[in-house]
């Protein structure tokens, strides 16, 4: 083994255990390992620029950030703050109703809408609502942020490490709906009567209390009707983007810039409100992150290792599945489940590329461990980390091991479901 690679391997486990540990931004270990990286001359600018298999992965920057603009933008309607208060008010104020709507509500928004971005705009009204009930807001703000994990596992653009997947593997929008979307829907019923078992005792229902939701007027919530509707029918061009994309052949990224664009000029706001929620650290973040993993590409590294697990899995593809799908629920629920999914990615292309057709669930085994996985802890998805994060501002904090009890009763639950739906659907 070189003293190059020693170098990369030593580069990528420190930007990892940074990464995992928060002891530094995130942003900043990802840079970092990039840096360190090009040092070491490990890549180069033409490998970082333009190259396909160890480049940055330009289809996943433009994607997250098209998507990421008109969210920006359709945020200032308050069509989230309407369907949340619409949402405890046709639940007549019953805690476990109001739950039900709201997991509901972000598990769908999150399949088509970055789910970070859906728990930002939900959680603030669920403490509004949780605040009217005097309910405790941690077991709704839990529920929410796990539905929408569930939720955005649903499509391609619902969950980041979804659009890596998509991105390597060459998947379309419509194989994650006719694939994984199924599945999704059982997983979400399953999960509503989790929660009522695991939050049973948030549910006193209060009459005088609930008088309080019913007070609210969700109209009210509406900023701008135009606005409203311009967004709604850009969006929902976009979604008709990705799914023709077998007939017109445009990437998703493209549909997402060309959707981004054109809301931006009927929109006609000032560029501090359209780009102003764009988390440009997040798409830097994804950057130093295939820097680093393109590295290790080009030291063959990756095609190693894929080439061991190739060895090992032989062409026992049910096997190989369920493994991957259970390693990756670990994994994804000790350290976030992007920069797992960065490194596993090219693997898992290895071990498609070499076992064909037969192979080709190993993309959903490792799309569904990783999702569902980062429900496992506090710090195994970013939306957890965001969610908890307002919850400590509202003075409610959730700590990590309130998160964790109740993730290590979820996953267990839905990652044995997956395997058994993988098994059932791809290998019987």
């Amino acid at each position: 083994m070189s003293v190059q690679i020693v170098l990369a391997l030593a580069v990528f486990v420190g930007a990892y255990v940074l990464i995992a540990t928060e002891k530094v931004p995130r942003v900043t270990a990802s840079l970092g390992g990039a840096a360190a990286m090009v040092l070491i001359g490990a890549t180069d600018d033409h490998g970082i620029f333009f190259s396909e298999d160890s480049g940055i992965d330009w289809n996943v920057i433009f994607l997250l950030l098209g998507m990421m603009i008109i969210v920006g933008i359709l945020r200032q309607t308050g069509l989230f703050e309407f369907l949340a208060i619409w949402a405890a008010k046709k639940a007549r104020g019953r805690p476990y109703a109001i739950m039900v709507m709201f997991v509901v509500i972000t598990a769908v928004l999150s399949a088509f809408l970055d789910n970070v971005t859906t728990v930002l705009l939900v959680a603030p009204v669920t403490l509004l609502v949780c605040g009217r009930l005097a309910a405790p807001s941690a077991p709704f703000l839990i529920a929410e942020v796990m539905a929408s994990n569930i939720g955005g596992t649903a499509t391609l653009i619902g969950d980041p490490p979804n659009i890596i997947i998509a991105s390597r593997g060459g998947l379309t929008f419509n194989d994650f709906i006719v694939n994984l979307a199924p599945l999704i829907a059982v997983l979400l019923l399953v999960f509503i009567v989790l929660c009522r078992l695991l939050f049973r005792s948030a549910f006193r229902y209060q009459p005088e209390r609930a008088a309080r939701i019913m007070a609210l007027k969700e109209r009210e919530a509406i900023a701008d009707k135009s606005l409203l509707v311009k967004c709604l029918v850009v969006l929902g061009l976009v979604l008709f983007g990705f799914i023709t994309h077998p007939l017109t052949g445009l990437a998703p990224a493209i549909v997402a810039m060309l959707g981004a664009g054109l809301l931006v000029m009927l929109a006609r706001l000032e560029p501090q409100k359209v780009f102003g929620d764009v988390e440009w650290e997040t798409l830097v973040f994804f950057a130093g992150l295939f820097i680093m993993v393109g590295s290790l590409v080009n030291l063959g590294i990756i095609a190693t290792v894929g080439q061991t697990a190739a060895a090992i899995v032989g062409d026992d593809y049910g096997l190989a599945a369920t493994w991957l799908t259970i390693v990756s629920a670990v994994a994804s629920g000790i350290i976030d489940n992007i920069p797992y999914v960065a490194t596993l990615a090219p693997i898992t292309d290895d071990l498609v590329r070499a076992g064909g057709g037969a192979a080709r669930p190993l993309w959903w085994a490792l799309a569904l461990g990783a999702d569902l996985g980062g429900n496992a802890t506090a710090v195994g998805a970013s939306a957890n980390v965001v969610v908890i994060g307002i919850a400590k501002r509202h003075g409610e904090p959730i700590t990590f091991w309130t998160f964790t009890k109740y993730g290590l009763v979820v996953v267990p639950v839905t990652i044995a479901i997956a395997v058994l739906y993988l098994w059932m659907r791809y290998f019987v």
